[in-house]
């Protein structure tokens, strides 16, 4: 089955996109693309380069833009390809290669923010111990946990998937993951199913219960301060953190339940699980650079420079 191939299902509302009609999208997703790298490259470069980000705050999030691009590079230029040549082939290794690398992006945002959050909680309500609480060796064995443990999860994940035999060669969605390819099966299933929920219940109740007592905590130190140089840096660096959890919990969630059942439409499906990987590349950046002062100062720093104006 190594050598077989699979079919995309590119169709929506039972219509393929239509000769005319493909290459403004495909330049519309090609922008969108070249402006997530963009944007991604640029943080990760600011974090590498410049001494003053050199702190564990953006030591862990130097995860989230890096882990962003692999989310977004293992999905949109497969589908933009297929469109442009109008096929939408993809042979069984890469197939299993793309799942994996897209439900490696998909723990990995919840193992980032999670650990972005705790970093919060120790700067904002233990901002005396900091120094001493989030040393190099404590930020290299965070770092080290987010990925070993999304890496470990998968692999367990895959490991069983190899094991079904292939029955089947069209994948109805525009990308492959697990759930499309354990369709293509004609085995049984019932393990890989509860190996799969399984590691979204360790996912979602590390990161949800991480985040939780970090914002509560620093909720409750906000209410009690009477500085107000604390809640606004509360609100600056942690407002943005929730809004990017909340709004990937929605569209995750109701992509991993939408698999559940028989009567939620394709199209939808499709489309939800496309923002999964296009909308968080987008925003993080941009919204990392606009709520967090130092970065945005660095940027505007360098971008002077680069520019011939004197700072």
């Amino acid at each position: 089955m190594a050598n077989d191939s699979f079919q995309f299902d590119l169709t929506l509302n039972n219509f393929i996109i239509p000769s005319d009609g493909k290459y403004p999208i495909v330049f519309f997703g090609v922008a969108i693309y070249l402006f997530s790298v963009f944007c991604n490259l640029t943080l990760l470069l600011l974090i590498i380069l410049k001494r003053n980000l050199h702190k564990p705050m953006y030591l862990i999030l130097f995860s989230l833009p890096l882990n962003d691009l692999i989310g977004i590079s293992s999905m949109l230029p497969k589908v933009l390809s297929g469109i442009v040549a109008e096929s939408s082939r993809v042979s069984y290794p890469l197939c299993v290669l793309q799942a994996f690398l897209l439900h490696m992006y998909g723990g990995g945002v919840l193992f980032i923010l999670a650990a972005m959050s705790f970093d919060r909680y120790v700067a904002i309500c233990m901002p005396l111990r900091y120094a001493t609480v989030m040393t190099p060796k404590l930020i290299f064995c965070i770092i080290s946990l987010v990925w070993g443990l999304d890496f470990t999860l998968n692999c367990l994940l895959f490991s069983l998937q190899s094991r079904l035999p292939k029955c089947k060669s069209v994948i109805l969605n525009v990308f492959c993951d697990n759930p499309s390819l354990l369709k293509l099966t004609c085995g049984n299933t019932a393990l890989n199913n509860i190996i799969g929920l399984f590691n979204t219940a360790i996912m979602q109740a590390i990161s949800v219960s991480v985040q939780g007592f970090s914002y509560v905590k620093i909720l409750i130190t906000c209410l009690v301060s009477r500085k107000s140089e604390t809640k606004t840096k509360a609100v600056n660096t942690c407002v943005a953190q929730l809004v990017i959890f909340i709004m990937f919990e929605i569209v995750s969630t109701f992509t991993i339940l939408s698999h559940r059942f028989q009567n939620v439409s394709p199209d939808l499906q499709k489309i939800m699980g496309m923002l999964i990987f296009l909308v968080p590349p987008l925003l993080n950046p941009i919204v990392y650079g606009l709520y967090t002062n130092e970065i945005r100062s660095t940027f505007l720093k360098v971008w002077k420079i680069r520019v011939g104006v004197n700072v």
